[in-house]
């Protein structure tokens, strides 16, 4: 019996696969797995679409927590911004969806996996990849990177066939959402122009609002976030109270020509207050307490592990290199940081920490400070040395002694 196991969103283009597959693939098995990371649904409308659609089993897998304590995780100890701004909210979850449909595939023997993403897209890359590292060799099929369906004509396939899909011709947006954001796309968004309509967020209130400035204060431990205000929560619920929080503020909204994986621009919505109030946060503690070296370099590593997990190469030798290195970077990133939300932005206005290298003593202009000014002349005129040499090497006139 021919198998295939799909990545179940319950929205109108996983829906109608799960009949293509049958009708124009030929399997005679359909296994969706729907996979819980955290995005903000009800589950059930979903469940009676894939079982319309011709279903043999949906199976809900819950991986809010691993996703959590392994994606978002690893993305805030690396401070992780794709293009400066974007903390790969999708991007994080693509691993932790294809590695669990895989799982499924595996214990069925199944003859393939598939996916609902375009052509067009970073999905289709990212799944696919994902796909070849947790089941090497297996038969990914992409319906809709087969044909090319307009929204009318899935939504009348969907009819024809009783699946009692949601979409309507006049949805403005695509939205994708998990437990550390949300991403909106499509609709008059496609116009980089046009200015993003307040009805396309949810997570974030209009800064705009007028709202008197708070302050929390984030605890840290081996550079993760463990508690606000005191409280301590697991990061998954941590992430939660930040994006009310923050979220309240207007903090978190990301508006951004991005450059695809495929070689296109898009002009893609971000709302991610928990992520970029907790990156802030945790920046400066780094700050206060890395070595100046480990400082270089892992801001220069920063960008590349962003890139990486946008381009779909979480399971890659490289990713795991540069977490390997991180992770030795964080033994004393502990402490707290307070960060004072305002409409529209997390300031950080305080940080503290044992591990701390700063010592006002050394850094003071007040009375009773330590520096050792004197052998300041003697540490320029050493590093000094070489800047003489090509200045004289080039010519220019040298002083009388």
């Amino acid at each position: 019996m021919r198998t295939a196991v799909l990545a179940y969103s319950g929205g109108l283009d996983t829906s109608c696969a799960i009949a293509w597959l049958k009708e124009d693939y030929g399997f005679h098995e359909v296994v969706a797995v729907l996979v819980d990371v955290g995005q903000d649904t009800d589950f059930e409308p979903a469940i009676t679409c894939g079982r319309a659609a011709g279903a043999d089993d949906i199976i809900l897998l819950d991986c809010k927590d691993e996703f959590a304590e392994e994606q978002v995780a690893k993305a805030l100890v690396a401070n992780a911004l794709y293009e400066g701004k974007y903390p790969l909210i999708s991007a994080l979850s693509r691993p932790v969806i294809a590695a669990a449909v895989a799982g499924v595939a595996v214990e069925l023997d199944a003859e393939a996996v598939v996916h609902g993403c375009t052509g067009k897209g970073n999905d289709q890359v990212r799944f696919e990849l994902a796909f070849k590292a947790s089941y090497p060799g297996v038969k990914v099929i992409a319906p809709l990177r087969d044909r090319v369906w307009t929204r009318d004509e899935e939504i009348a396939y969907a009819r024809a066939r009783g699946i009692p899909v949601e979409a309507k011709p006049e949805s403005p947006y695509s939205i994708d959402d998990n437990l550390f954001g949300r991403a909106i796309e499509a609709g008059v968004l496609e116009d980089p122009w046009a200015a993003p309509p307040e009805e396309a967020f949810a997570l974030t209130a209009s800064p705009a609002g007028s709202r008197a400035p708070t302050d929390l204060v984030l605890g840290f431990e081996s550079g993760l976030p463990v508690s606000v205000d005191g409280e301590e929560l697991e990061l998954a619920d941590l992430v939660a109270v930040l994006n009310e929080q923050a979220g309240g503020y207007g903090i978190g909204r990301i508006d951004m020509i991005e450059n695809r994986v495929v070689g296109i621009k898009s002009r893609e919505l971000y709302e991610a207050p928990a992520a970029l109030t907790l990156i802030a946060a945790h920046q400066a503690l780094e700050d206060l307490v890395l070595t100046k070296a480990e400082l270089v370099a892992k801001r220069e590593l920063e960008p590349k592990w962003a890139r990486l997990v946008y381009e779909g190469l979480w399971f890659s030798p490289a990713r795991a290199a540069y977490d390997a290195f991180f992770a030795e970077t964080q033994k004393l990133v502990d402490g707290e940081v307070r960060v004072t939300l305002r409409p529209g932005a997390a300031v950080v206005s305080g940080r503290r920490s044992e591990q701390a290298l700063y010592a006002e003593s050394l850094a003071s202009y007040g009375s009773g400070e330590t520096f050792p000014h004197d052998a300041a002349e003697g540490f320029i005129r050493l590093a000094g040395l070489e800047t003489e040499l090509a200045a004289v090497r080039a010519g220019k006139v040298v002083a009388h002694a």
